[in-house]
């Protein structure tokens, strides 16, 4: 197998679990957050970082390695770990969500999709069987196969059409899949439109992945649509898979998610938001750059334990982003992880210990009041 799933604990009252996830490189502890390291690199942070902090499970995008530095030289350093001195487990996206993206710069059809570089103008064609022996040739621990992710909102239509060839390029895709200990999954699509998403699943389970993804959620659609439409899809995956959604990453929608039966998370809004100075803390988000901290003697966050909060204050690390200083982004970076890693942690620990519907009813209404709002 290339990967094993066990799951450790299940909540009375809930779809909530723990859970280990095991590559051949490793096991991580489920609910897990994956920090996204779309080229090869989690922006401002080393290997070594993500390591310190525990850090099991990156993403990185084959689209965008595609396109820059090329497959060919990434394999020609013996894979992806090997590229970027990496001895975790990673997980590489197939790059359907960023061409689907591109707009007018794509055409799709069942063959696949034809698209233009967003870095050089350059013409390319990707189908579902070379974006699989793409991830091949990356050697990442799990592969996604490429699915057609529809925007919102979307004509009901326009969403079955997406169901229907993302149904077709799993099947093609999975034919295509030959490394032996990389693990394929499958990505369930339907929009907010319920039936489309069991129909998906249903076809996409009947397949046999090794795990299965939410994709087409956070794209814009109010989070209370999106948490119900978790509601309608879960259920409908395999209780012993790995159950991974997409593109989420604000603490309120974490823990809907894991109460939902989600396994593991990405998102890059940890990591963005730091860069233009924003940290996640207890208090919700603090905008570090503002007057306000200027001689804020304080860490980012008084109930946080990270190496950032332990040595800097709020006015150092704003003075660091005024000035232009690179460490300001590294330093909250850094932050925003733990804080996400740490939250992972509290929640498997409410779990293990059988107050998990206690923890989110404490929880979930001031996470909704410091982070609600559209995904």
């Amino acid at each position: 197998m290339p990967i094993q799933f066990k799951i450790t604990c299940n909540c009375s009252k809930t779809a909530a679990r723990t859970g280990e996830l095991k590559t051949n490189r490793g096991v991580i502890k489920t609910p897990a957050f994956m920090p996204v390291g779309t080229q090869g690199t989690v922006k401002a942070l080393t290997v070594d970082e993500l390591r310190e902090m525990g850090t099991g499970l990156i993403l990185s995008n084959c689209y965008h390695l595609f396109l820059r530095p090329g497959l060919e030289l990434i394999a020609r350093h013996g894979g992806l770990h090997n590229f970027m001195n990496w001895n975790q487990s990673i997980l590489t996206d197939s790059g359907g969500f960023q061409v689907f993206s591109l707009g007018g710069l794509r055409k799709l059809n069942d063959k696949g999709v034809a698209f233009t570089s967003h870095i050089d103008g350059s013409k390319h064609f990707l189908t579902p069987e070379r974006v699989t022996r793409l991830q091949n040739m990356l050697g990442s621990d799990i592969a996604m196969v490429l699915d057609q992710c529809p925007p919102y909102p979307s004509e009901r239509d326009e969403v079955k059409e997406a169901v229907r060839r993302t149904g077709i390029w799993a099947r093609r895709s999975k034919s295509a899949h030959l490394r032996e200990g990389q693990a394929l999954f499958a990505i369930v699509q339907g929009g907010v439109y319920s039936d489309l998403r069991r129909q998906s699943a249903a076809e996409l389970v009947d397949m046999d992945f090794d795990g299965y993804a939410i994709g087409g959620l956070s794209v814009g659609e109010p989070k209370d649509l999106m948490y119900e439409t978790l509601c309608h899809t879960v259920p409908e995956l395999p209780r012993d898979k790995i159950h991974y959604l997409m593109g989420i990453g604000s603490p309120d929608a974490l823990l809907e998610g894991v109460r939902a039966g989600i396994d593991i998370f990405d998102c890059v809004l940890p990591t963005r938001i730091a860069r233009n100075g924003r940290a996640m803390t207890s208090e919700g988000y603090l905008p570090v750059r503002n007057s306000v901290y200027a001689a804020d003697l304080s860490p980012l966050d008084q109930a946080c334990h990270c190496p950032v909060c332990k040595n800097y204050s709020r006015a150092y690390i704003r003075h660091l982003f005024n000035a232009g200083e690179i460490l300001g982004i590294r330093l909250t970076t850094y932050h925003n992880l733990y804080y996400l890693d740490q939250l992972m942690k509290d929640i498997r620990e409410a779990l293990s210990e059988n107050r998990f519907e206690q923890y989110y009813q404490q929880m979930s209404p001031r996470l909704t009041k410091l982070y609600g709002g559209v995904v």
